[in-house]
């Protein structure tokens, strides 16, 4: 068995410490990684609101333009049983 010496200890807790450090740089990236994908995710969320919002709008225009044509082939309708001169 090996003996167990300064030295040795020495090399260990440096190994130790430049693997630590390695995690911590890794560690960094993610972060930054998910603070992107947090980033995407907020305006992909904002964007899906614009859309429902201008959908929103188009079905309440649809439906004036509905109750329009509904009061025009009521008249059309009407005019059909009222006499003409």
């Amino acid at each position: 068995m090996a003996e167990i010496t300064n030295e040795l200890m020495y090399e260990l807790m440096r190994r130790m410490h430049a693997d630590i450090v390695d995690l911590k740089v890794g560690q960094r990236e993610i972060k930054a990684e998910m603070n992107a994908m947090r980033g995407a995710m907020a305006s992909m969320h904002q964007d899906i609101h614009n859309i429902y919002t201008s959908l929103e709008r188009h079905e309440q225009r649809l439906d004036r333009i509905e109750n329009r044509l509904e009061l025009r082939e009521l008249a059309e309708a009407q005019a059909r049983f009222e006499p003409h001169p």
